[in-house]
C-alpha cells in the first residue's frame, strides 16, 4: 500500500496548536530547573545531567518535526510492523538485556542507552490504532483479537519484569478499547477475571516487588531498607509547605537523602523547592496538555485519530499520577518516570514522538474544518 501524503509546512502552520507547544516547553523548562537542581545532589557537576538532557530535547525535536511532516495516517499505517518489531526488540532485550535495579530492561550502546519498554508505549497504541477500527472490538472474536495481540507486549515487559511499564500498557489498553466500543459486559468480566487472577499472581513477584508493595502500605516496616525511599520522599513533599524552601534550598536530594532525584522522585525535589503551589500549577500545567491532546480527538472524524489521542493522554496521564502518587507515598513505587520533567533519553524521546503524533492529529482536525468551510 502507498504512503498517504503528509502535510505541507503551510498545513503545518495553519493548524498547529501553539497552546499545546507553549505546554510543553513549559513543563520541559520545568524540569530541567529540577535536574538542575537533583544534580547538585548527585554528582556536585551542577551541568552533566542538564547538559544530557538537553541533547536529547535536541534528538528529540528533529524527530518531532519528523512526524508532523510525515503524518500520523502514515504512522498508524505501520503500526502492526512497528509493534511487530518491539516484540522482536523485548525478545532480544530479554536474552541480552543489560540487568539495572533487578530488571532486564536497557541495551547499551556505548555511553547511548535505550529502553524498547518506552518504545513499546507508542507503538501500543498505533497498532491498537489500526486494529481497532478495522476490527471493531465488539465482539468476542474481535476482543480476543485485540486482547492477544496487546497482550503479547505485556507479557514481554513482565518477563523483565517490568511492573510499573506493564500497568501503563493495561491502561493503554482498557482506555482504547472502551473508546472504541467494547461493550461494558466485556470490560466489566475482564476486569473482575483480573482481579480474580491477583491472588496467583502474588506469587509471581519478584521478592522485591513484593516488599515494595508491603512497605507502600506501611514504610516502616522496613524503615532503612524498602521504606526508605518513601520515607525520604514524602518528607521532601511535606517540607516544601505552601511556598517551598526556594530554588535549590531543598534539603532532602542536596544531602542525598533523597534516592535517584534525578529520575523516579524528581517531583520530591520540585515539590521541596517549590511547595504545594508549584505542585498544583505542574498538575495544571499537565492537564492543560492532556486537553488539548483530546481537543483534537474530539474535532476530528477519523477514528484512527481518536483512538491515537486518548492512547497517548491515557499513557502520560497513568505515569503524571502514579509518579506523583508515587512521591508523596500514595502509590508503591514502580520507577516509572515524569513526562517532560524526569531526566532520561529513552522517556523524553518517546513522549516527543507522543507529543508529535497528537499534534498531527490536531493538524489534521483543523485541516477537516479547513475543507467543510470551502
Amino acid at each position: 500500500m502507498l504512503p498517504e501524503a503528509g502535510y505541507t509546512w503551510g498545513e503545518i502552520h495553519s493548524g498547529f496548536d501553539r497552546i499545546m507547544l507553549l505546554l510543553t516547553i513549559i513543563l520541559f523548562a520545568l524540569g530541567l530547573v529540577s535536574i538542575y537542581s537533583a544534580g547538585m545532589g548527585v554528582r556536585r557537576s551542577t551541568l552533566d545531567y542538564v547538559l544530557r538532557q538537553m541533547m536529547w530535547a535536541g534528538i528529540s525535536a528533529v524527530i518531532y518535526v519528523i512526524i508532523l511532516r510525515v503524518g500520523y495516517r502514515n504512522l498508524v499505517r505501520l503500526g502492526y510492523w512497528t509493534y511487530g518489531a518491539t516484540l522482536l526488540a523485548l525478545i532480544a532485550l530479554d536474552m541480552t538485556g543489560v540487568i539495572s535495579k533487578g530488571s532486564e530492561r536497557w541495551f547499551h550502546f556505548g555511553a547511548v542507552s535505550f529502553q524498547p519498554a518506552e518504545l513499546g508505549k507508542v507503538t501500543l497504541i498505533l497498532m491498537l490504532s489500526r486494529f481497532c477500527p478495522r476490527h471493531p472490538p465488539k465482539s468476542i472474536k474481535n476482543l480476543a483479537g485485540a486482547l492477544a495481540l496487546s497482550g503479547m507486549s505485556v507479557l514481554m515487559i513482565l518477563l523483565q519484569p517490568d511492573l510499573g511499564s506493564a500497568l501503563v500498557y493495561v491502561a493503554i489498553i482498557f482506555a482504547v478499547l472502551t473508546v472504541a466500543g467494547t461493550p461494558g459486559k466485556y470490560l466489566g468480566g475482564a476486569v473482575m477475571a483480573a482481579l480474580c487472577a491477583m491472588p496467583f499472581l502474588w506469587d509471581t513477584l519478584h521478592d522485591y516487588q513484593k516488599l515494595r508493595l508491603i512497605v507502600f502500605l506501611d514504610p516502616y516496616i522496613d524503615p532503612q531498607g524498602a521504606g526508605y525511599n518513601v520515607i525520604q520522599s514524602r518528607i521532601a513533599v511535606g517540607s516544601g509547605g505552601l511556598w517551598g524552601k526556594g530554588f535549590l534550598q531543598g534539603t532532602q536530594g542536596r544531602l542525598h537523602f533523597l534516592p535517584e532525584p534525578q529520575t523516579d522522585f524528581i517531583f520530591s525535589v520540585f515539590a521541596e523547592e517549590f511547595g504545594f503551589v508549584g505542585g498544583v500549577l505542574v498538575v495544571a500545567l499537565f492537564a492543560g496538555l492532556f486537553w488539548r491532546i483530546l481537543r483534537g480527538a474530539f474535532r476530528t472524524k477519523d477514528t484512527r485519530a481518536k483512538l491515537l489521542s486518548v492512547g497517548i493522554v491515557t499513557w502520560l496521564w497513568f505515569q503524571v499520577m502514579e509518579s506523583i502518587a508515587m512521591s508523596m507515598g500514595l502509590a508503591p513505587i514502580t520507577g516509572l518516570p515524569l513526562p517532560l520533567f524526569s531526566y532520561g533519553g529513552s522517556s523524553l524521546l518517546m513522549v516527543a514522538v507522543g507529543l508529535a503524533l497528537a499534534q498531527s492529529v490536531a493538524i489534521s482536525s483543523a485541516k477537516e474544518k479547513i475543507a467543510q468551510i470551502s
